[in-house]
This record gives C-alpha cells, sequence and structure tokens, in this order.
C-alpha cells in the first residue's frame, strides 16, 4: 500500500519540496506546491470514503492532483481513480492511496501536475 509518506519522500527528492500544513481544522490535510510559482501541484488528505462516493467508515488517504481535462475523463474509467474531493473536478483528480494505482502511475501523475503548476515561459520577441 502507497502511504503519503512515500509522496511526501518522492516529492522531496524530485522537487526539494516539503508537504505543508494549512488548516487547523484537518491537521492531515497536506499540500505540496511548486517552489517556483507557489501553485498547489498536489495534495494529500484523510477522508471519509463517501467522501469520494465508496462505502465504508474508515478514514482513507487520497492524492489529489492537476491534470488534463480529457486524462481524467479517461483516468475516471480505471479503479481507485474518483472526481476531485474539495477541488475544481475539470481540472483536478482523487487517487486512492489503497495500493489501487500503481506507484509508478502515481509518479507520472504526480510529475504531470507539477509541469502543469510551473511558470510559463514568456516568449522572446523576434528580432
Amino acid at each position: 500500500m502507497i502511504q503519503r509518506q512515500d509522496i511526501f519522500h518522492w516529492a522531496k527528492e524530485q522537487y526539494g519540496t516539503d508537504p505543508e500544513y494549512l488548516w487547523m481544522r484537518t491537521p492531515n490535510y497536506a499540500v505540496l506546491r511548486h517552489s517556483g510559482s507557489g501553485k498547489w501541484y498536489a495534495t494529500v488528505l484523510d477522508i471519509p470514503p463517501r467522501y469520494i462516493g465508496l462505502q465504508g467508515e474508515e478514514i482513507i488517504d487520497i492524492l489529489l492532483v492537476k491534470s488534463d481535462p480529457v486524462l481524467i475523463g479517461a483516468l475516471l474509467r480505471n479503479e481507485g481513480f474518483h472526481p476531485a474531493y474539495h477541488m475544481n473536478k475539470s481540472n483536478w483528480i482523487s487517487v486512492r492511496l489503497d495500493g489501487t494505482v500503481p506507484w509508478e502511475q502515481i509518479c507520472d501523475l504526480l510529475a504531470f501536475s507539477y509541469e502543469l503548476v510551473s511558470p510559463k515561459r514568456r516568449k522572446q520577441a523576434t528580432k
């Protein structure tokens, strides 16, 4: 099973980012922020399963990542993916951290999300 610490370790190794805990009411909600743009590229939350349409009472961890709307549509057809909880559902997706989604795919989604929130480079004017 993939755990939040695995994601935090990966983010630190890849991008030098550490989780930020921004809310007193939800102390386990963590945000990963792009160091260049300051924008979030991922959040890790612990939520009741009903928040993403599942049965059960035991709190689960989910990862939210920014993505392309077309990719989100394709991913939602697969086990382990759900519409974004508490984020824009056309640009973000929830991923269960219960081992359903392979680690390699989670890393790819994190990397894609990181790139999506990277500072945009301005085109240089031609002389």
